[in-house]
């Protein structure tokens, strides 16, 4: 396996506030990495870093050995092979989730007919194939999430970045979600992630970066995390 995202000394300011600070850590290809913190810890920041919403403070990034850190735009990013799903799920309501989904695929193609098999590719893949005439905002919360999911899947990322997917969930809707979430390595996608949910994390990831007040804390396992002396201080509770 070769590295598809490497990130080194990455760091971010805002008028003065350190959110992000000398972050390193490097993903695999095929891999599910996780990144867990407390609220503020700088995780959403990491993703809009990569996705170039804001310019870095400092580091690097590289995307399959080439730097990407220089690209101006998100879309640049996007056309790379990184996709990502936001916190906020705002589908356009009064279109179909079809055609929500091939605004989307328009990123690799402006045929019509293509964007659609790109479009029904990616709801295959997100399990809401069968929703696709509804309107995106008839929808429930679980299937939001999964057209959110799929609007993602259709710029055809290699690596894609999950922003608290599972967010807003009960544990029935949970469980709905995890094998979706699992399955995506099964067709050749990388899987960068952030959850609050500490058991789907602990059974989604082989790896999980730990951060707190925007500095690394602990990366490792699972198991390794969850065991480590600071970890347990500092996120799961000085008690616990």
């Amino acid at each position: 396996m070769n590295k598809i995202l490497e990130v080194r000394n990455l760091s971010k300011s805002f008028s003065g506030l350190k959110a992000v600070v000398d972050v390193s850590f490097h993903i695999m290809e095929g891999e599910i990495y996780g990144i867990i913190g407390p609220n503020g810890a700088g995780k959403t920041t990491i993703f809009n870093l990569i996705t170039k919403v804001y310019p870095l403070s400092g580091g690097e990034i590289f995307f399959e050995g080439k730097r990407i850190d220089h690209y101006r735009l998100p879309s640049s990013v996007c056309k790379a092979g990184i996709g990502r799903t936001f916190q906020v799920v705002r589908p356009f309501g009064n279109m179909s989730v079809l055609e929500n989904v091939m605004v989307g695929a328009f990123n690799t193609t402006a045929k019509i007919p293509e964007a659609k098999e790109i479009a029904h590719d990616a709801m295959e893949k997100a399990a809401i194939i069968d929703k696709k005439k509804l309107l995106a905002k008839s929808l429930t919360i679980v299937d939001r999430k999964r057209l959110e999911v799929a609007r993602a899947l259709a710029v055809k990322p290699k690596l894609l970045l999950l922003d608290e997917v599972m967010a807003g969930l009960n544990p029935t809707e949970v469980e709905e979600i995890l094998p979706l979430v699992s399955d995506l390595r099964k067709h050749g996608i990388t899987i960068l992630m952030i959850e609050h949910i500490m058991a789907a994390m602990m059974k989604l990831s082989d790896r999980i970066l730990v951060l707190n007040h925007g500095e690394m804390l602990a990366e490792g396992t699972p198991g390794e995390v969850t065991s480590n002396q600071k970890v347990i201080e500092a996120y799961l509770g000085g008690n616990h």
